[in-house]
């Protein structure tokens, strides 16, 4: 439970900071931490599960939200990861962008990456 509100107020904290600053801001902010290793993969789990989990509760809460805010809890362990963004193939009308928390070449938050085109990975610092 007290991981679960650590990522409740991590998620609403980014959330406000996306609502009234930049997304490089934001970013800057997040990824200030030194975080070199690679977390194992129960450590992945726990945090996808307690991001998922508490933006259900936090409004607008959106991919960019979520990665973020998994990025910095995993960033406050030392582990290291990176946001990638891309944006939907094929359509048309209205251009779609995603958001995803890539640690060591598993996705963490943000699902399948399939039918999107890779535009930028932001990692940490």
């Amino acid at each position: 439970m007290i991981f679960l509100g650590r990522c409740l107020l991590v998620v609403a904290a980014v959330r406000l900071g996306l609502t009234l600053l930049s997304y490089n801001h934001v970013r800057s902010l997040v990824t200030r931490l030194d975080a070199r290793q690679c977390a194992s993969m129960g450590e992945l789990r726990r945090v996808a599960w307690g991001v998922a989990a508490a933006a259900r509760f936090v409004p607008y809460a959106t991919c960019l939200t979520q990665a973020l805010s998994g990025q910095y809890i995993l960033a406050r362990q030392g582990n290291a990861s990176k946001i990638r963004i891309g944006i939907e193939r094929g359509t048309g009308e209205q251009l779609k962008a995603h958001a995803w928390l890539v640690s060591d070449n598993h996705i963490v938050l943000g699902g399948s990456i399939d039918g999107f085109a890779h535009l930028v990975d932001h990692g940490s610092r």
